[in-house]
């Protein structure tokens, strides 16, 4: 009787995603949440805002911080047992892997050489290399000498790339012949969510932009760290054009497996 009440409801603005690929909330591990109640906060506030999946990306970045790969998948395991005990009656995104965000500096080839890079996969196997989807990061302060070298390595080595925010890197333009070469290459670039909504800066906004507009970006994520960020998560929801932005086009959010950890 009432199946047409059902189907003009209105979806949360994120839902088309399904899932949250890039996100700090495993407790006390990075700059992210730093707790197990201020993780279930914001993963409530994410499922609100459409998100169902979720997939924890701990930075991996020495020395600031120099996790270390069967650490984090400890503290996983861990983590989500106490998230199932304590959420009572809250709603939250169902967490599937915990992968990390690599930083390209200090202590990167240490991660590499030791085979702790921890990737992503598509749900589709015939998608993709031998070893997965990586995420990695710049620094946010200076260009560093080499990054093309080290991205055509890991390319050699049997990775797919993801840049992560490359919006946010201030010696990158629209039109950056970098992110060009990058491109050409195949690798994936992320943009954040918020960026989008001018949390971090306007420059990072109309780059974000413009990097979609450019056909560059494959995939959207929080970057999620804590309460502040949720409520900006809250606000970005709203933002016309970011819903109008999930309407025309596809991510490649969605298409991502199940991980191991």
């Amino acid at each position: 009787m009432f199946d047409f009440l059902k189907k003009n409801k209105t979806l949360p603005t994120f839902a088309p995603l399904v899932t949250d690929m890039h996100c700090h909330l495993l407790p006390l591990v990075d700059d992210g949440s730093k707790s197990l109640e201020e993780s279930l906060e914001v993963m409530a506030t994410m499922k609100q805002c459409g998100f169902e999946e979720i997939r924890l990306t701990p930075h991996f970045n020495y020395p600031r911080f120099p996790n270390k790969a069967d650490d984090i998948k400890e503290r996983y395991k861990n983590f989500c047992s106490e998230v199932e005990a304590n959420k009572g009656e809250r709603q939250i995104p169902r967490m599937t892997s915990v992968t990390g965000e690599f930083q390209v500096g200090d202590g990167f080839a240490e991660y590499m050489e030791s085979g702790q890079l921890l990737t992503y996969r598509f749900s589709d196997p015939k998608r993709g290399s031998e070893k997965g989807l990586l995420l990695i990061e710049f620094s946010l302060h200076q260009k560093l000498m080499g990054l093309e070298d080290t991205v055509f390595k890991l390319q050699m080595e049997g990775y797919d790339i993801i840049l992560a925010h490359p919006e946010r890197y201030p010696y990158f333009d629209s039109r950056d012949k970098l992110l060009e070469q990058f491109k050409e290459q195949g690798v994936y670039f992320q943009i954040n969510i918020l960026s989008l909504d001018g949390f971090y800066s306007d420059a990072a906004q109309k780059k974000a932009f413009e990097y979609i507009e450019n056909g560059w970006i494959e995939f959207l994520g929080t970057d999620m760290h804590n309460v502040m960020y949720a409520q900006a998560l809250r606000h970005a929801s709203a933002n016309k054009k970011i819903i109008k932005l999930l309407e025309k086009n596809e991510f490649e959010n969605r298409h991502l497996a199940v991980g191991q950890y």
